[in-house]
């Protein structure tokens, strides 16, 4: 099995706490950068998505903190699909530090929404593989 989709983030010093650490929302953003970016590495824009009629959905989100991040450290953020055999999927995610330690680990249900009935399609797998130029980054 491949390696697993990465971006690379420096944390902030706008984005810490009062103690000097990452905020816990900001661990939500962080996810979201790596899935939008993994959705561009694989030819997926959100103007191409809306142009299609559909869009994704963030359904349930999980974040477990592992260790604190501060200001100036650098982070690889990964992303992989899971695909079952419904309306949803999911989404597995680490935050890791440069030196290798784990910082959180996000784990995502989504969807794909049907912009006009606003209803989740029946079988996201097949339209994901359908819009991406490379359908590998999501184990397709």
């Amino acid at each position: 099995m491949s390696e697993p989709f990465s971006v690379r983030v420096t944390v902030r010093g706008y984005e810490t706490d009062t103690q000097g650490h990452l905020n816990q929302a900001v661990y939500l953003n962080y996810a979201e950068h790596a899935r939008w970016s993994m959705l561009q590495a694989a030819g997926i824009t959100q103007a191409g998505l809306h142009a299609r009629g559909v869009g994704p959905v963030a359904l349930e989100t999980t974040i477990r903190y592992r260790r604190e991040l501060l200001a100036g450290d650098e982070v690889d953020v990964t992303c992989s699909f899971e695909w079952g055999g419904g309306k949803t999927f999911r989404i597995e995610q680490t935050i890791r530090k440069a030196d290798g330690t784990v910082a959180a680990e996000v784990t995502a249900v989504g969807g794909l929404l049907d912009l006009k009935a606003r209803k989740l399609l029946a079988d996201p797998r097949d339209r994901f593989e359908e819009l991406a130029a490379r359908p590998e980054l999501f184990g397709l």
